[in-house]
């Protein structure tokens, strides 16, 4: 018969704890270094409560006592509350248009005096739970559309609301809920189609789209033509045809001018498009348009400019740092506040001009190890719920950390992702410790049969 243990240290994946605190101690030694100044108080300043890296420090210790009161409930809890858990998040995230304040344009967050918490980032935290919840019931047939419908439901509402806040980066995360919807069974076509139509925005981006369509057009008839001997044998291979290429169509379009004019902020749909060296062609005609062609030229200019500002100081920073850095509290780009936002999305900077190439090296590598953690962790658990909980904190922590580190250099445009236990933030570091300990904890009861 199972008895609970109260001991801590039992049973505990102590490898994964181990890669969160590094993780996380290397993310307030980074943060230190972008605010600390050589005349400053270390303690005193510490203590304070009025620098970020000072914030950060209780941050930290309280994500421990959170860590260590998670550890010591029953793991059943976890089990029995996802949906009242999921529909709080639900309010906690309409309540923003009430309560809420605006950071950067957007109004995601709720002032708690001490720290704002951003509920479209811990609602990720009652998705995966609800999620693993829905999948693991007797009832639900995941074979079936309806029951791929709703699960789908639960992992995109979040995102009309997230949109609705300006915050399109975060929105961009509840996708990753696929990865463990996939693993339980959800039918590749899904994901050829998501795959296909990635694939599709990316050329929109890189070519007119009256020229993509004549593409498409194009295609079709070539499939039409190599194919037209099977087709007289099977009249639904020209059904597929013709649909794919009306999809396609309808896909560049209408639904890409709508994302980049109405889902995207005008600045970050520029930033995307400055990105593969475009001008935004979704921009609406506006005075400037009465400008002189050289006026025009002379604006496009310091309007790029301004767009690549943030990557391009990134860039200098992490370059600057070459193969074992500048030293500790030696970063000119660092020292010099040169690249905005450092101490949150732009914090992999900090790292690669401190500790250089080793020093990014080496944090790479501590992600993967803990999302291969994961990944076994996830894989040896007895009850579904586990198993897809794992998978779904193993996807949110590697778009977290691909698209933040791809941001940094240039490879992705800004859309305003934290890298996971590294940023600065509250609501941020909190998410990620309980999303990981309610992981370490369920692990920690595997052999019990809880679902």
């Amino acid at each position: 018969m199972y008895q609970k243990k109260q001991i801590i240290a039992t049973d505990k994946d102590w490898i994964t704890i181990w890669l969160f605190t590094i993780i996380a101690l290397i993310g307030l030694v980074c943060i230190f270094s972008v605010e600390f100044r050589s005349n400053d108080d270390f303690f005193k300043s510490l203590f304070a409560f009025n620098k970020n890296y000072s914030k950060q420090f209780f941050y930290l210790i309280l994500c421990f006592v959170i860590a260590t009161f998670i550890l010591l409930m029953d793991s059943k809890i976890f089990t029995a509350t996802p949906n009242i858990l999921y529909v709080i998040g639900i309010i906690l995230m309409v309540s923003t248009f009430i309560f809420g304040k605006t950071v950067n344009g957007s109004r995601s967050w709720i002032p708690l005096g001490f720290m704002n918490l951003q509920p479209v980032e811990t609602c990720k935290i009652f998705v995966s739970l609800a999620l693993a919840k829905y999948l693991s019931r007797p009832e639900t047939d995941f074979a079936k559309t309806k029951s791929q419908l709703i699960a789908s439901g639960i992992c995109f509402l979040p995102v009309i609301f997230s949109l609705l806040q300006n915050e399109t980066g975060l929105a961009l995360v509840y996708f990753t809920f696929l990865l463990p919807m996939y693993r339980e069974g959800f039918p590749p076509i899904y994901l050829i189609l998501g795959v296909s139509l990635g694939v599709l925005l990316i050329l929109a981006l890189l070519l007119p789209t009256l020229h993509l369509l004549i593409g498409l057009t194009v295609l079709a008839f070539l499939s039409f033509y190599f194919l037209r001997l099977k087709i007289k044998r099977n009249r639904s291979i020209l059904m597929i045809i013709f649909i794919a290429w009306g999809v396609s169509a309808a896909f560049v379009g209408l639904a890409v001018p709508f994302i980049f004019k109405h889902v995207f902020q005008k600045y970050q749909a520029d930033r995307i498009f400055s990105m593969v060296g475009r001008d935004n062609p979704y921009v609406t005609a506006d005075t400037a348009n009465i400008l002189s062609p050289e006026m025009q030229s002379a604006n496009k200019k310091i309007k790029k400019d301004t767009e690549n500002y943030n990557v391009k100081q990134s860039k200098i920073a992490i370059g600057s740092g070459g193969l074992f850095g500048k030293g500790f509290l030696k970063g000119t780009q660092t020292q010099g506040d040169f690249v905005p936002e450092q101490h949150t999305d732009f914090i992999f900077t900090s790292l690669g001009e401190n500790f250089g190439f080793v020093g990014c090296t080496i944090l790479m590598l501590l992600y993967l190890a803990l999302l291969l953690r994961i990944v076994l962790i996830a894989e040896r658990q007895r009850s579904t719920f586990s198993r897809v909980y794992a998978y779904s904190v193993a996807a949110i922590i590697f778009f977290h950390v691909a698209i933040n580190i791809c941001m940094t250099i240039g490879l992705a445009p800004v859309i305003g992702i934290t890298l996971p236990m590294m940023s600065y933030g509250g609501s941020s570091l909190i998410t990620f410790t309980v999303l990981i300990f309610i992981l370490v904890k369920l692990d920690s009861d595997r052999q019990m049969v809880l679902r």
